[in-house]
């Protein structure tokens, strides 16, 4: 199966310090998911390689092909994937707006019907784990599930190295037990959800919303 994941966050300036905290624990989930999970398709997108239009056009708002073609490379790797990881940091008790806005540009026909990981980080000692609880309503609203288990990584400038490998003191593969709890209901619920799209259409089931707020009005 192939899964994505998504590192939500394009601050690079300091303070706080570390920078880029949140490419530290990416780095860490991705090595974690190839050693322990090589069967399976990883690929990283980073909200930093998209960088923010003046003005908010989403890629469904485009006539089809004519979208920027970063918009269509990825609509086209989000509409293959069979689950999500999101990886977070908190701003004021929410999640990223980056990762809200990169997600935002894609309609939710292409996430619905797979399941999604929560992943958030912080240089103090609550891991996240308040943005967590929003993005549980944000990524249900788009379709792809969240699995009960979540991980969350207080002081995370303590734990990883810049490579994100662990620092002195800290056992990997305890941080890779912890990871795999929740990438294993991920990949439970992954693999449950491909082999019935394969056999029913969802989208031919329950029909997606393409025209107005309208299509989803009670009669």
């Amino acid at each position: 199966m192939k899964f994505l994941v998504f590192l939500g966050t394009v601050r690079d300036s300091t303070p706080p310090r570390p920078a880029r905290l949140g490419a530290r624990v990416s780095d860490a989930l991705v090595t974690c998911l190839q050693r322990r999970y090589g069967e399976h398709d990883v690929e990283l997108v980073d909200a930093m390689d998209f960088s923010p239009s003046p003005v908010f056009k989403p890629h469904f708002a485009y006539p089809e092909g004519k979208a920027p073609s970063a918009l269509n490379q990825l609509a086209e790797k989000i509409e293959a994937a069979d689950g999500f990881v999101m990886i977070s940091p908190e701003y004021n008790h929410s999640m990223s707006p980056a990762l809200a806005n990169l997600l935002n540009h894609f309609g939710s026909s292409l996430y619905s019907y797979k399941p999604s990981a929560i992943v958030t980080y912080s240089a103090g000692q609550w891991g996240g784990m308040r943005a967590a609880v929003g993005m549980r309503t944000f990524l249900s609203e788009l379709g792809c599930l969240p699995v009960s288990a979540m991980i969350h990584v207080p002081k995370a400038q303590d734990i990883f190295e810049a490579d994100g490998s662990v620092k002195a003191g800290e056992k990997q593969e305890a941080w890779f037990d912890y990871f795999g709890r929740t990438i294993n209901q991920m990949i439970w619920w992954a693999q449950a959800a491909k082999e019935h799209r394969d056999q029913v259409n969802p989208h031919q089931l329950v029909k997606d919303f393409k025209r107005n707020p309208s299509q989803r009005n009670a009669p």
